[in-house]
């Protein structure tokens, strides 16, 4: 179900309901946030039952889709030797369908969203967390994914985010990432009603922010991703923050609407 299936008033419900829980999650110290993240989640479906992430639960057309999309990005570095790491993986659904093709595949999520009666590969396996501290064997992972996670990270635990993935990675090992990009944005209920993003997604993030962010938790390789395939070339890249650096002098209104498919997100590959 989109936002089409939903009435004005359902939509201002949704949004009010998103922005009070948001506005509670931004204004937490860490400790607080520690805590609180995954009862935040729970209390917004509650309260907004036909929110989208809870109706497509059910809908297995739209779940296969999903998979086979996200497949298609990581899918060049997948091989049978490969140990495979998804942030936020939700239903599990990719993280097992990888876990058929590699030699183990790990989830790491602040609750497990599987459902009562999944089963899951013997080579899968769900990690339940605060959404910060992670007990993890450094340079054990050669792939690491994550998709629409980013925006929900409050800024300030970024920089932790991407240590925490450069110290599990092994050495050439990969974190590939697609987040909505900011100029397009807001890409979360907001965007009926806010030019910028005032529900969870807590940061909408451009290309060269992203890059600084992983530069400065030590990443000395990235790439972007266009035409849904990676480009390992620094032509590439370079096209890419030049013509994000003209958008960012657009009036917001006509930014956002000159980005709707340029840069309507943010998909990269960083190497350790």
């Amino acid at each position: 179900m989109d936002d089409t299936a939903r009435t004005p008033d359902e939509l201002r419900q949704h949004f009010e309901v998103e922005r009070e829980l948001a506005d509670r999650y931004r204004a937490a110290s860490r400790a607080e946030r520690l805590a609180m993240a995954s009862a935040l989640y729970e209390e917004l479906f509650r309260r907004v039952p036909r929110h989208s992430r809870v109706t497509r639960r059910e809908e297995e057309t739209h779940r296969a889709r999903a998979v086979q999309a996200r497949l298609r990005l990581i899918e060049p570095f997948l091989a049978p030797a490969t140990v495979f790491l998804e942030f936020a993986p939700g239903d599990c659904a990719l993280a097992q369908a990888v876990a058929g093709r590699t030699a183990k595949a790990y989830g790491v999520d602040i609750s497990d969203q599987r459902g009562e009666h999944a089963a899951s590969p013997a080579n899968f396996e769900l990690i339940v967390y605060d959404g910060f501290h992670l007990d993890f064997p450094a340079e054990s992972v050669d792939l690491v994914f994550s998709y629409q996670m980013l925006e929900h990270l409050h800024p300030e635990d970024m920089d932790h985010h991407f240590a925490t993935v450069y110290q599990m990675l092994k050495p050439g090992g990969r974190y590939v990432f697609s987040t909505p990009h900011r100029f397009s944005g807001p890409h979360d209920i907001s965007r009926h009603f806010s030019d910028v993003p005032l529900g969870f997604h807590l940061k909408e993030w451009t290309y060269r922010e992203l890059a600084a962010v992983a530069r400065q938790a030590g990443f000395p390789l990235w790439f972007t991703y266009r035409f849904g395939k990676p480009r390992p070339s620094r032509l590439w890249n370079a096209l890419t923050l030049a013509t994000e650096s003209l958008f960012g002098l657009l009036p917001r209104k006509l930014q956002r609407r000159a980005s709707a498919r340029l840069f309507e997100g943010v998909t990269m590959l960083v190497r350790k």
